[in-house]
């Protein structure tokens, strides 16, 4: 299964990184990755492959609210289903 991890905020040094490192600490294989810098509004669409079994969307969503914060970022990680579903057009 995989999920869809984004993020998006000011531009600083270690975003990147710093939400690699909460994937790895969560279990969570990188698997693509696409960023974009807009005049200085940065914004990353990850999609990670979930480990086998029960998956706790919500404790994942904590692990990356607590990742977001210190680096002033919203990172939001939803199941790749329903990304889909909801930018589906």
């Amino acid at each position: 299964m995989h999920a869809i991890i984004t993020t998006t905020g000011k531009d600083r040094v270690g975003i990147i990184a710093g939400v690699a490192i909460a994937a790895a600490e969560v279990n969570l294989n990188i698997v693509d990755v696409s960023q974009t810098l807009m005049d200085d509004f940065f914004t990353m669409i990850m999609r990670v492959e979930l480990p086998e079994g029960n998956v706790d969307m919500g404790v994942l969503q904590d692990a990356f609210d607590a990742c977001g914060k210190p680096l002033g970022m919203v990172v939001r990680i939803q199941s790749e289903a329903l990304f889909s579903a909801i930018n589906d057009i």
